[in-house]
């Protein structure tokens, strides 16, 4: 019963944290800026840490089942 709102958790995080890494090194690969109006490696890292921050959150979610 209590295991439905942490593979929730744990799904939105995955989905997340991948569609988040997935975007920001398709941005970077092509040169484009990953957000307007900030220093581009600044911007990358801060999206890539932010991802893996999200992937990191849904597995400790899915070690809770």
């Amino acid at each position: 019963m209590e295991s439905g709102p942490a593979i929730f958790a744990g799904t939105v995080f995955a989905l997340f944290g991948a569609g988040l890494l997935l975007w920001t090194g398709t941005r970077v690969a092509h040169r484009a800026p990953v957000a307007h109006g900030v220093h581009p490696t600044a911007a990358a890292t801060l999206a890539t840490l932010t991802g893996s921050g999200a992937l990191a959150l849904a597995v400790w979610c899915f070690t809770r089942l």
